[in-house]
C-alpha cells in the first residue's frame, strides 16, 4: 500500500463541512509496545486493557468521536520496521476509521494528521510513548489550539536510564507521572478510567 503525505492512499480526508467536535488519536499502539516486557512497555499487561476499553467505548458511543490510529515507522533493524510484526496495529481499524504513519515524534509533523483533527476539536489522546510521541503530539495539539484530554493508565512509556547519573534508573510509572504533571501545567486535561462512561457522550 503506497503512502502519500503520511496518510494511507486508501484514507479519504474529509470535506470540512464533516468536522468532528471529537477526536480520538490512538497513538503508536503496535505489537512492539504492547508485547511482554522488557521487550513492550512495563505496564502493557494494564495500558493495553486500558486501551482497548476507552477504543470500544469510543465506537460503542451513539455520537462516536472521528478515530485515528498513528502508527510509527521506525529504521531499519528497529521494532517498528514498517512491514514487521511490532510495526502492526494492535487494533485492526473499522471501516470509517484513519490510519496515519509518521517518523517524528509529533504525529502532526510531516503527516496530513492536521487535516482529520480541526483546530476546534476536542482531543482524546491515547497510546505510546508518554514522554516521546505522546508528549510532543500534546503539545502540538495545545499550540493549535485544541483542547486535549489524557487518560491516566491508558498511555506508557519504558524505564528510563539517567545517563548523567551514573546510569540509574527512572521507572516507567515515575515518567509517566512526571510527563502526565507537565502535560497538566502546559493545559491538558487529565481524566482518570473511572471517567470513561461520560467521555464520548456529546461528541
Amino acid at each position: 500500500m503506497t503512502l502519500e503525505n503520511g496518510i494511507r492512499s486508501d484514507t479519504h480526508v474529509p470535506a470540512s463541512s464533516d468536522e468532528p467536535k471529537r477526536v480520538l488519536i490512538v497513538l503508536d499502539v503496535q505489537v512492539n509496545m504492547l508485547a511482554d516486557p522488557p521487550k513492550g512497555v512495563p505496564s502493557a499487561a494494564t495500558v493495553g486493557p486500558n486501551i482497548a476499553a476507552i477504543l470500544a467505548h469510543a465506537r460503542a458511543s451513539p455520537t462516536p468521536p472521528r478515530i485515528v490510529h498513528v502508527r510509527n515507522c521506525g529504521d531499519i533493524g528497529e521494532p517498528d520496521e514498517p512491514g514487521t510484526p511490532g510495526w502492526q496495529l494492535v487494533h485492526e481499524p473499522l471501516p470509517g476509521e484513519f490510519v496515519i504513519d509518521k517518523r517524528k515524534n509529533n504525529a502532526f509533523a510531516g503527516t496530513d494528521l492536521g487535516a482529520l483533527v480541526p483546530p476546534t476539536a476536542e482531543i482524546v489522546l491515547i497510546g505510546m510513548q508518554s514522554d516521546f510521541c505522546m508528549r510532543a503530539t500534546c503539545s502540538a495539539a495545545l499550540s493549535r489550539g485544541n483542547e486535549v484530554l489524557l487518560v491516566r493508565g491508558a498511555h506508557a512509556t519504558y524505564d528510563r536510564v539517567e545517563v548523567l547519573d551514573h546510569g540509574t534508573i527512572t521507572p516507567a510509572s515515575v515518567v509517566e507521572a512526571e510527563i502526565e504533571g507537565e502535560l497538566e501545567e502546559a493545559g491538558v486535561v487529565l481524566l482518570e478510567m473511572k471517567d470513561l462512561p461520560g467521555l464520548f457522550t456529546d461528541s
